[in-house]
């Protein structure tokens, strides 16, 4: 009921103050497990993504970012704390149990916030839970939210906030080919660039080609 509550909240407050949209929710489904993979600019994605579909919702997110005693309740509420040290065998193992268990967990693949809102590479924690889950992917593009609450803001501007879902990812094909980390960046590949898609935005750079460009300038 809590929860359905925050869920009006957050739907009243979005379409007041920010003239909040959600585009493509038809993608994703009334039930079953599934992981949703959106980028990541501000604190106020994670409300903004829960309200856009009448489904609760988990989000996998770093530990530290609430103080001890609200943590609890955030965890209540659906918050996986993530370690970002190590591979948190814990945190990714609740992610999988609730998506076998039919749930919606959300996953920010880049495992932070960017401070400019452009998209940075993704870390192989999306393609271990689809590895482990055999799940679909649904990308999602979060636009406004850094404009409504930048990086070290202390106050919400009213900026218009969209939320853009696209088709679902099987990724069952390439687990027949692809194993181990091969797999987990082919993944984390895949759905950045269709999150870039969705957004209508460069996708973060290959750091390959971020080499070779830096080469080219040091060589002029």
């Amino acid at each position: 009921m809590f929860y359905g509550i925050l869920w009006l909240l957050v739907n009243a407050a979005g379409k007041l103050f920010f003239r909040y949209r959600v585009v493509g929710r038809e993608y994703v489904p009334a039930q079953g497990g599934v992981l949703i993979a959106a980028n990541h600019a501000s604190y106020v994605d994670i409300p903004f993504v829960g309200g856009s579909v009448r489904r609760r919702m988990w989000y996998l997110g770093r530990q530290d970012l609430f103080l001890p005693v609200v943590r609890p309740i955030l965890q209540w509420l659906g918050w996986i704390p993530i370690r970002q040290d190590r591979l948190d065998r814990d945190g990714f193992g609740k992610a999988i149990r609730l998506i076998q268990e039919g749930k919606v967990v959300v996953i920010y693949p880049e495992g932070t916030r960017t401070a400019d809102g452009a998209l940075r590479r993704g870390k192989p924690g999306v393609g271990i839970i689809v590895a482990e889950t055999g799940c679909p992917v649904i990308p999602a593009y979060l636009a406004g939210t850094k404009e409504a609450l930048p990086m070290g803001a202390r106050w919400v501007s009213r900026h218009p906030i969209r939320v853009t879902f696209g088709a679902p990812i099987d990724f069952t094909e390439a687990a027949q080919r692809l194993s181990g980390k091969e797999f987990y960046q082919h993944v984390s590949r895949t759905v950045m660039g269709r999150i870039a898609d969705l957004g209508q935005v460069a996708p973060p750079a290959d750091p390959v080609e971020r080499r070779s460009a830096a080469l080219s300038r040091k060589a002029e």
